[in-house]
């Protein structure tokens, strides 16, 4: 028996001033629609889905809701009261299996529920041979490949990120804002019917990897990175980052450093084949990083050597890519059991470490493939995750790319049987369709 909750309505600062919900993955993979504090019960060869009854006093607030009948006829599911689970699940509680999304509040509902503890990212820390352990393989092995529907879905939040990607590469233009351009794509986004697939980056400080500020003024010399998604009603993901510059062109040195991402990125696409192993792709990705900058004089010595040592990471201080599909992120609340095939572990050196995703790739897998490089200070001024690489290291150079500080540059792929499919191909990249794009 297993228990798949949908997760519960949470309050912003009060309790009438919600954050949007959005049912947890697990949950949506099976019923597709988010419906609030509902859990999806397996039982032997029955599937129950115990939801709330429609509150008559919220129709005035929010609508009318479908009753459990009629919840149950649009799903094609035997929906039940949720007191019913309340009473089965307390008799049954030490045989059932659970996987919660990762929200503490979840966790709590599923412990009270059950009687026994269960933490949030259960299935990641669930030990071997337990039922909660079994459940979240299960799962994995269901989703880790998906099937024509869940692609044509991606494709959908694919198409919607174009042209989110579009309307940011028109709006942009000295003097103006990182947070004009955001809303540029975010309308864009919902104008399509859809919402966002996570919190949108679009920053003229490219080196900060998760920059979620929008304050800052664009000038003339900046390039403006801009990592933002759309997702399907259902719950599927776009994950897309393109950088541009903020004139209109590239400065020689801002396209010499894009070509030798782009170089990478290209390649690291090319490889996105059956059966091979994904950390592979992050290795031949960081290698071209590293040939394009000793080609551009800011590395110095042989790339093997460099490589060894970890010279990439200066510049690439993150994986490759990750899984993708109903989360940005996919099955991420499963940590290394969903991202890692059995009998693989993380590296333990910087940069590497942080890559997400090593498993052999297989038709209809979907990937990101995002190289990058940063010009980080923390990293750079750093003596000893520099002291490999001393004076192989041209600061000098370096400074000569100083209108740099970030470039990164991902689309979505699918595996299959022949050449990957590149989701967000209709995305502009090469520098010339890149300028030509901000013309409009």
């Amino acid at each position: 028996m297993a228990l798949l909750p949908a997760g519960s309505i949470r309050s912003k600062n009060y309790p009438d001033n919600t954050f949007p919900f959005r049912a947890g993955s697990h949950f949506l993979y099976f019923v597709g629609i988010s419906v609030p504090d509902a859990a999806l019960f397996f039982a032997d060869s029955e599937v129950t889905l115990y939801a709330p009854s429609p509150d008559a006093s919220a129709a005035l607030w929010h609508g009318p809701s479908p009753g459990l009948e009629e919840l149950g006829a649009t799903l094609g599911l035997r929906v039940r009261p949720t007191a019913e689970l309340v009473v089965r699940a307390r008799d049954l509680a030490g045989e059932i299996a659970t996987v919660s999304p990762n929200e503490d509040v979840t966790a709590d509902w599923l412990t009270n529920l059950l009687g026994r503890p269960v933490a949030a990212r259960r299935g990641a820390h669930a030990a071997d041979g337990t039922p909660d352990a079994a459940l979240a393989d299960a799962l994995i092995a269901a989703r880790l490949c998906h099937d024509e529907a869940g692609i044509s879905q991606l494709r959908q939040a694919a198409a919607a990120t174009a042209l989110a990607h579009a309307a940011g590469m028109r709006a942009t233009r000295p003097g103006l804002h990182e947070a004009d351009v955001m809303a540029a794509m975010i309308a864009a986004i919902f104008a399509s019917g859809m919402s966002l697939a996570y919190e949108p980056i679009v920053t003229v400080h490219g080196e900060v990897l998760h920059n979620q500020s929008y304050k800052n003024a664009i000038t003339a010399t900046d390039l403006l990175l801009a990592d933002v998604g759309a997702e399907t009603p259902e719950g599927w993901a776009g994950d897309v980052t393109r950088t541009w510059p903020a004139s209109g062109r590239y400065s020689a040195t801002q396209r010499a450093l894009y070509d030798v991402v782009l170089e990478a990125q290209r390649l690291a696409i090319s490889l996105v084949l059956p059966k091979t192993r994904y950390r592979t792709i992050h290795d031949a990705t960081a290698r071209r990083i590293v040939e394009g900058l000793v080609h551009l004089g800011i590395l110095r010595g042989a790339v093997d050597g460099l490589i060894e040592r970890g010279a990439h990471a200066l510049f690439l201080p993150h994986g490759v890519g990750h899984l993708i599909g109903l989360d940005v992120h996919d099955m991420e609340d499963l940590g290394d059991r969903a991202g890692y095939a059995t009998g693989r572990t993380r590296s333990t050196r910087f940069g590497d470490r942080y890559l997400r995703l090593d498993r052999d790739l297989l038709p209809g897998m979907a990937v990101t493939i995002e190289p990058g490089f940063y010009n980080v200070p923390a990293i750079l001024n750093d003596p000893e995750l520099t002291a490999s690489i001393g004076g192989d290291l041209d600061r000098g150079k370096l400074q000569a790319f100083a209108d740099v500080r970030g470039i990164r540059i991902e689309d979505d792929v699918v595996v299959t049987d022949a050449e990957p499919e590149v989701l967000s191909a209709a995305i502009p990249k090469a520098p010339s369709e890149v300028e030509t794009a901000m013309r409009g």
